[in-house]
């Protein structure tokens, strides 16, 4: 699957977003307020969006919500429905831009649009070439049983299972190695 930079960039993106949701009602928000959501877009060089707001956080805070369920979307059909409605909501304007060094690419947000429509433009289209490509089974969440984590598996063989495999995955391992050496000394 061909992956363009742009669209890269916004899956990055839009993995980071979800994972900024709190995993329950004790954790912390990954987005708390409106300077942490400036931050999140500086990071991103999220261009063409002017100053932010709490209606901002709030509309981004919803938009996440509908990410994490195409995430955790049981097939595409229903990966498709939830990409459908955040791109049409979004307003989407497709156009080619080539800005801030990068070579022609395409922008899927109407020009003023809310960082919100934005995200839920960029980011929906590229979720949506996934299940386009009969890949929506690489949207996933980690399996780490302490780890609800959402990446996107670019494995060659669809294989990923965990956010990281230098933490979640080694952690895991680790810790089966040790069962079975305890095991094994009886």
């Amino acid at each position: 699957m061909l992956i363009t930079h742009d669209t890269r960039c916004a899956l990055d993106t839009v993995v980071d977003l979800v994972n900024t949701a709190p995993e329950d009602d004790a954790a912390q928000d990954g987005l708390p307020d409106v300077a942490t959501l400036a931050e999140f877009v500086r990071n991103h060089e999220i261009s063409d969006v002017g100053v932010l707001s709490e209606f901002d956080l709030s509309a981004v805070r919803k938009i996440r919500a509908r990410f994490a369920a195409v995430f955790a979307a049981p097939d595409a059909r229903t990966a498709a429905g939830q990409i459908n409605e955040l791109v049409a909501a979004a307003g989407t304007t497709p156009r080619l831009t080539d800005h801030d060094g990068y070579d022609w690419h395409v922008h899927y947000f109407a020009p003023g649009a809310s960082v919100a429509d934005h995200l839920a433009a960029d980011c929906g289209m590229a979720l949506a070439f996934f299940v386009v490509a009969g890949e929506q089974e690489r949207l996933r969440r980690c399996e780490a049983p302490d780890c609800r984590r959402a990446f996107v598996d670019l494995s060659r063989n669809r294989s990923r299972r965990y956010c990281d495999s230098r933490t979640c995955g080694n952690r895991l391992h680790v810790a089966a190695y040790r069962a079975r050496r305890k095991e094994a000394a009886g």
